[in-house]
């Protein structure tokens, strides 16, 4: 219900603005064409209350209405109703009755399409009735020169605001939706990539490599003992820890690189066109560096990781199978002591192989 107020509020000021300006300069229109036609005084009174005051009091009354929304459509078919009384009062005259009528209806498509074209054409249609009541019925078949300027107001600066005012619109609507997309690919508690975006990338960059033959390599990071913190230090210690993987991640990456949460405590890493030593060494030293983390309000607390590495292998058949390989890396890793860098092609901590160069 909010959410359906906060909308209708927000079409309300939108509504508010191009009402404004449109009776200000549909007086201009409509007044030269009544001028020559010399009407009684109560009717010039209606014309300043509909182009002055109007604007404000429907502006109001949708704003204290229990669903703006709904208000503000009543509203534009009272400027239906109006706009067909003027035509009839104006005697039909040609070019600012044709004016009167198209600006209104550029404006009903705009907020509500053609089916409330067609109903807004109903209150017009009742307005010129109206207007047929109170004044003689009659056609003035000419516009003068001074009427077609009195139009051209309104005719050039309305359709720019409208069109302003929808491009704003679609502007707005074009962020929330980017806003919306990003929301759903990345996760809550981390701000990387989820696990079906994160996948997604993977799909793309293994369909690069095999088109430009161009290698790179993947890595699945495991927080080791992950349970035993969460039951011994508490669960908000436990998203500290992931948090700080993540923001770790963030900076050391680089802008190429691709990190996303597989689940739990499980992330995972691309690393387009980088060989797997050098893969392996920057996961190494990520490996190292968070392992030094201090943690202020658990200075017992010290967390290590087991990391996974895969690099692109042309034979596989799909980007499955490289993520296969990179996880049966990381149970390595984890089944042989922990706290250590595994690559798929051998069974070796990084380190070790390190130092047998």
């Amino acid at each position: 219900m909010e959410k359906a107020r906060v909308k209708g509020l927000s079409l309300a000021r939108r509504l508010y603005t191009s009402r404004t300006l449109g009776l200000a300069l549909g007086l201009l229109c409509v007044g030269a064409a009544m001028h020559p036609l010399n009407p009684a005084p109560w009717v010039w009174v209606v014309m300043l209350l509909n182009a002055v005051v109007w604007p404000h009091l429907a502006y109001q009354w949708a704003r204290r209405a229990p669903v703006p929304y709904h208000a503000e459509y009543r509203n534009l078919l009272v400027d239906a109703f109006f706009g067909g009384f003027w035509v009839a009062a104006m005697q039909f005259n040609p070019l600012p009755s044709a004016v009167t009528i198209s600006m209104m209806a550029m404006n009903n498509v705009a907020i509500g399409g053609l089916r409330f074209l067609l109903v807004a054409t109903v209150a017009q249609i009742l307005g010129v009735g109206v207007g047929l009541l109170i004044f003689a019925p009659a056609f003035i078949p000419e516009t003068s020169q001074f009427q077609l300027y009195a139009c051209l107001p309104l005719l050039c600066f309305y359709p720019l605001a409208l069109g302003w005012i929808c491009f704003r619109q679609a502007y707005t609507l074009g962020q929330h939706k980017r806003e919306l997309l990003a929301l759903s690919r990345t996760d809550s508690l981390t701000g990387l990539l989820n696990h079906g975006a994160w996948k997604d990338q993977l799909e793309i960059e293994f369909q690069r490599c095999q088109r430009q033959r161009r290698g790179g390599a993947i890595a699945l990071i495991d927080i080791d003992h992950f349970k035993t913190i969460n039951d011994t230090y508490g669960h908000v210690a436990g998203d500290i820890v992931l948090r700080q993987l993540s923001k770790m991640l963030k900076q050391n990456l680089r802008a190429a690189d691709l990190a996303g949460r597989y689940g739990g405590d499980e992330f995972c890493v691309i690393l387009p066109d980088l060989p797997l030593s050098s893969a392996a060494a920057a996961m190494d030293s990520l490996r190292d560096r968070f392992a030094t983390l201090g943690y202020e309000q658990n200075p017992a607390l010290k967390v290590s990781l087991s990391i996974g590495i895969a690099a692109f292998d042309p034979g596989h058949a799909d980007a499955t199978l490289w993520l296969n390989d990179a996880d049966h890396a990381l149970y390595e890793a984890k089944t042989t002591g922990r706290n250590r860098v595994i690559c798929s092609s051998d069974s070796r901590p990084h380190h070790e192989l390190l130092d047998s160069v």
